[in-house]
């Protein structure tokens, strides 16, 4: 009788134990549909980007982020997005559509970024440098957080516009400085000009002494300037996470652009105090606007077709190479309903 109810004992366990795997099992798969719900990204230290608003706003539902590295710049975004070592990046658009044409097969799904009357990209000297125009700009310096993305194309369009000819935009020289230390390297005379946005440009015009040559509000109005964007794989095989992001992120936009400003940096300051890392909460209190131009982060034809036509005109891209339709799409974005 011993052995018998040891038997039983023993057997009892056993099916328990597989019963709960096999629940575990069942929960993972529904919760989950068989698709990504934890989603690898990049982040900057002291700020916040907006699928971190959405996500302690609630409304990505069950989808976690896990930050895997601090962002450098675009290019490198979409490097680290194609390879798989983060799930969805941030470029600007120019970029994106080089990156595309290169067989880097990535689709926009919501703006990140933009420029508007608050929040841009501007172009900074000191106001002893006697740097005023286009032409001032040859021989000169110019520093920049990337090569080969939104601040270089602002750049050499300010050039051309300026009258200068390609060997003379060849003598302007673009430089890489690191964003965290863009404003003292031009104090310090190491570069003529830096371009500065957000939060460092604020906080650089906060300390005075220089001035704008130019921003790129000036050359192209205001716009939305880059995107979020998958893996066309990573959509294809995601299809309710992607929704699901978007939706989330479109929302945390539409609430950082009529949401009082004052709200909007206390929930950052929340966000950004809430991290291992003791990250400063300072430089929020410079957050103007989210720069972005459509509705809810919506993708209007015209931000990719402008940099395709200069591109084109660049030489960087023959025409009819890359299709709109191939680059973004705002399927998932519910004001695009």
């Amino acid at each position: 009788m011993k052995k018998m109810w040891l038997l039983l004992v023993v057997l009892s366990v056993s099916l328990g134990a597989l019963t709960a795997c096999s629940n575990n099992d069942s929960r993972s798969t529904a919760s989950a549909n068989g698709q990504d719900r934890v989603i690898q990204y990049q982040s900057t230290p002291g700020n916040v980007i907006f699928p971190e608003l959405a996500e302690a706003l609630g409304y990505l539902g069950d989808i976690e982020l896990e930050k895997v590295s601090d962002m450098v710049g675009g290019p490198e975004s979409i490097q680290l997005t194609a390879t798989g070592e983060i799930d969805f990046g941030s470029a600007f658009n120019g970029a994106i559509i080089k990156s595309y044409a290169q067989g880097v097969k990535i689709k926009s799904v919501v703006g990140s970024y933009g420029s508007d009357e608050n929040t841009f990209i501007g172009y900074y000297t000191l106001d002893d440098s006697g740097i005023k125009t286009a032409k001032d700009l040859i021989g000169k310096k110019i520093g920049m957080n990337t090569l080969g993305a939104h601040s270089e194309f602002a750049v050499k369009q300010f050039l051309r516009d300026g009258g200068l000819t390609e060997d003379e935009i060849q003598e302007v020289q673009l430089v890489v400085v690191p964003g965290a230390s863009a404003e003292q390297i031009l104090r310090a005379g190491q570069i003529d000009v830096v371009a500065l946005s957000g939060i460092g440009k604020e906080r650089a015009l906060d300390n005075g002494v220089i001035y704008p040559v130019f921003k790129d509000t000036d050359l192209f109005g205001q716009f939305t300037a880059g995107e979020f964007f998958f893996t066309e794989k990573y959509i294809e095989e995601n299809p309710d996470t992607v929704k699901t992001f978007v939706e989330g992120v479109s929302k945390a936009i539409e609430w950082a652009r009529t949401t009082p400003r004052e709200e909007v940096v206390a929930k950052f300051e929340e966000i950004v105090s809430a991290r291992e890392g003791n990250e400063t909460t300072e430089n929020l209190k410079y957050w103007q606007s989210t720069g972005i131009a459509e509705e809810g982060g919506q993708i209007a034809e015209k931000e990719f077709q402008i940099w395709i036509d200069w591109l084109v005109e660049n030489g960087d891209l023959k025409k009819g190479q890359v299709k709109l339709e191939n680059l973004f799409t705002n399927e998932y974005n519910p004001y695009g309903k």
